[in-house]
C-alpha cells in the first residue's frame, strides 16, 4: 500500500492563525490579464511561474507584508485544466473585486480610461450608503472590478477592529 501521509512542509513562514490570503481567477491569457491589472490598479506582480499544467501569477500590494492578500491568476495549458470542460466562470453580474480609491476624481479618471479602452462596464455614479461613488470595469475575461470612493470599508474596519 502506498504511503498516504502528506509531504513535509515546504515553507517555514506561515500565519499564526487562519488568514484570508487570496482570491483566484482562471484566465484565458495570463500576460494580457497581468498587463490589464497593472494598467488599471496599483497591484504589483509578486510572482509568475510556469509548470507542466500552465502559468500562474500572484499580484498584490508590496506594503502588505504582514497580512498578505494576493490575486492569483491561472492559465492552464490545453489538456491540463483540472476544471475542464467547465466553462470559465467570471465575477458578474454583481460578484466583483472591490478597490477603494482615496478620491472621487480617481474614480472618474479610471472610468474615463476604461471607456477609452472599451472595458467600462458601469459608468461612475453615486450609489446609496454604504456603497459610495463607484464605477465598474471588466478585465480581459469579463470579471467585474469595482472602483469606489467613500465606501467606508477603511473607516468601519478601524472603528470596529482598531
Amino acid at each position: 500500500m502506498a504511503d498516504q501521509s502528506p509531504p513535509a512542509a515546504q515553507h517555514e513562514l506561515r500565519p499564526t492563525s487562519p488568514r484570508w490570503t487570496h482570491i483566484a481567477l482562471r484566465v484565458s491569457d495570463i500576460d494580457a490579464t497581468i498587463a490589464w491589472y497593472q494598467r488599471f490598479t496599483n497591484l504589483e506582480l509578486l510572482d509568475k511561474r510556469e509548470d507542466a499544467d500552465g502559468y500562474g501569477a500572484w499580484l498584490g500590494h508590496s506594503d502588505s507584508g504582514q497580512f498578505p492578500f494576493v490575486l492569483v491568476l491561472a492559465q492552464f495549458f490545453e489538456g491540463h485544466d483540472p476544471f475542464a470542460p467547465t466553462p470559465m466562470a467570471k465575477l458578474a453580474p454583481f460578484a466583483h473585486l472591490g478597490i477603494e480609491l482615496p478620491t472621487k476624481a480617481e474614480v472618474d479618471e479610471i472610468a474615463e480610461r476604461a471607456e477609452a479602452e472599451g472595458c467600462l462596464a458601469m459608468p461612475a455614479r453615486m450609489m446609496p450608503d454604504p456603497i459610495g461613488y463607484i464605477c465598474m470595469l471588466e478585465d480581459p475575461d469579463g470579471n467585474l472590478i469595482e472602483f469606489s470612493f467613500d465606501q467606508g470599508v477603511y473607516e468601519k474596519v478601524r472603528d470596529v477592529w482598531g
